[in-house]
C-alpha cells in the first residue's frame, strides 16, 4: 500500500511531506499512522538536524476526515494528540512549510511546529463550530500561539483569515510571497543547522519553561543553566570555534 507520507534526507534536513491531496491531506488513520512513522524516524536520525513537515497539493492539511469520523468508534483521533506532541516535545526544530491552505485539525500541526512559513496565498480558518464540534485536542497547541482576542474571535466565528493576519496574531512566523517560500524555509534551517543540537533542544524548552516561572526562580534556574553550557562539551566546542575562526564540528560542511 502507497505511504501517504514521504521522508527525504538532504544537508541534515530531514523532509517529512503529507501526500494525500484527494481528500486535501486529512488527517486519516492511515496518514496519522504514515506521520507517526516519518517522524520517529527523522527524530532518531542523528543525520537529521531539522526537520521540515510539509505537503503536496494546494493544501497543507483540511483536519480530520470528515468520512472516517462519521463511523461510530472512529480511532482516527486516537494518535493525533501522539503526533502533535512527537513535533511540540521534539528536541530538533520542527520547520512547518504550509503549501497552502488550513484548516481545523490541520492548524494543531501547524501551532505544534517552532516555525510556521506559508505563502501570502494561503487561508485558515477554525471551522469545528460549524460542524457542532469543537477545536479541542488543537487548543492545546493553538492556545499556546495565538493571542487570547483572536483565538476567541475565530474559534467562536469560523470566519476565514488569511496569512498576514495568522501571522499578527502568531498562528504563523512568517508569509511571504509563493516564489519565496522555498527560499525562506531553506533559510530558517541553515540558521538553525549553525545552532548545538543540545543547545538547541535545551533552548526550545527554555523559551515555553521560563514565562511560567517567577522572576526569582527563572534567574536561579538559568544560572545554573547557564554555567552547564559553558562548562559541556558543546559550549567548549562552539566557544573554541568562535575563538579560531572556524564554524563548530556540529555544522555541515556545506552551512
Amino acid at each position: 500500500m502507497t505511504s501517504l507520507v514521504h521522508k527525504d534526507l538532504a544537508g541534515g534536513v530531514a523532509t517529512i511531506t503529507l501526500d494525500s491531496p484527494p481528500n486535501r491531506n486529512a488527517l486519516s488513520v492511515r496518514l496519522l499512522t504514515d506521520l507517526a512513522d516519518r517522524l520517529n524516524w527523522a527524530l532518531a536520525d542523528p543525520d537529521a538536524r531539522v526537520i521540515v513537515l510539509t505537503a503536496t497539493g494546494n493544501v497543507f492539511c483540511s483536519g480530520a476526515d470528515l468520512k472516517e469520523q462519521r463511523q461510530p468508534g472512529a480511532p482516527v483521533t486516537a494518535s493525533f494528540p501522539e503526533i502533535m506532541s512527537l513535533v511540540w516535545e521534539s528536541p530538533k526544530p520542527v520547520i512547518c512549510r504550509l503549501n497552502g491552505t488550513a484548516r481545523a485539525g490541520g492548524l494543531g500541526l501547524v501551532a505544534a511546529c517552532d516555525f510556521a512559513i506559508a505563502p501570502l496565498t494561503a487561508s485558515f480558518a477554525f471551522t469545528e463550530v460549524w460542524l457542532g464540534v469543537a477545536p479541542a485536542m488543537i487548543a492545546v497547541p493553538v492556545l499556546r500561539r495565538l493571542d487570547p482576542r483572536a483565538a476567541s474571535e475565530y474559534f467562536l466565528t469560523g470566519e476565514v483569515f488569511d496569512a498576514t493576519r495568522a501571522v499578527d496574531i502568531g498562528l504563523l512566523s512568517r508569509a511571504v510571497p509563493e516564489e519565496d517560500l522555498d527560499a525562506t524555509v531553506a533559510h530558517y534551517a541553515e540558521m538553525l543547522m549553525k545552532g548545538g543540537p543540545e543547545a538547541l533542544a535545551i533552548t526550545k524548552r527554555l523559551v515555553r519553561e521560563v514565562p511560567g516561572v517567577s522572576f526569582q526562580e527563572g534567574l536561579r534556574r538559568m544560572t545554573d543553566l547557564s554555567a552547564e553550557r559553558f562548562t559541556s562539551e558543546e559550549g567548549q566546542e562552539g566557544i573554541a570555534a568562535f575563538m579560531d575562526k572556524r564554524p563548530p564540528k556540529w555544522v555541515p560542511p556545506q552551512v
